[in-house]
């Protein structure tokens, strides 16, 4: 017997191209009970359209599926002034800052007092520049005692690290 007929809808349905009655005409050709051997693979695919179009849930599905499914609890949040307000203090917060940042700013860029550059007003703290010279030279003297001291102590600490690290390398 030739299928051609039959393999030309086969090949028009998988391109999407096939009427419903076309469709019917390859579901009643695939439910009968002899089909050829080349065209066996494509029974089952009209054969479950048939079968699923029989298959009907049951009366308690509806319940078993609620039953499985979880009710939510809600839980309401107890809502305090503060927290009401949380909000509405941020937003005043930032307004405070942004101002504030604002002024600083215009006040460091447009600053109207300049500094005096006019030597000839400044005053002399001491009338005897010999004076002066010793005050100057003591105060010097203190300062370099000082970062004397404090690189020394540097060194040392250094040295001692450094000892420590040798010492605990050779043990």
């Amino acid at each position: 017997m030739d299928y051609k007929y039959i393999e030309q809808l086969l090949e028009r349905y998988w391109q999407c191209e096939t009427s419903v009655m076309e469709e019917q005409i390859l579901r009643s050709f695939f439910s009968q009970e002899e089909v050829p051997v080349h065209l066996l693979p494509y029974k089952e695919v009209f054969a479950y359209q048939q079968v699923q179009k029989e298959v009907k849930i049951s009366e308690d599905f509806e319940e078993r599926m609620l039953a499985l499914v979880d009710v939510p609890v809600v839980k309401a949040r107890r809502m305090t002034l503060t927290n009401r307000f949380m909000p509405l203090m941020k937003a005043a917060a930032m307004v405070a800052m942004v101002l504030t940042l604002g002024n600083v700013a215009q006040h460091s860029f447009f600053a109207e007092d300049e500094l005096d550059y006019n030597y000839e007003t400044y005053k002399d703290t001491y009338k005897d520049p010999q004076m002066a010279y010793e005050q100057l030279s003591t105060a010097i003297m203190k300062v370099s005692e000082g970062i004397n001291k404090s690189q020394d102590k540097l060194l040392m600490d250094s040295l001692s690290k450094a000892e420590a690290k040798e010492d605990s390398l050779t043990r």
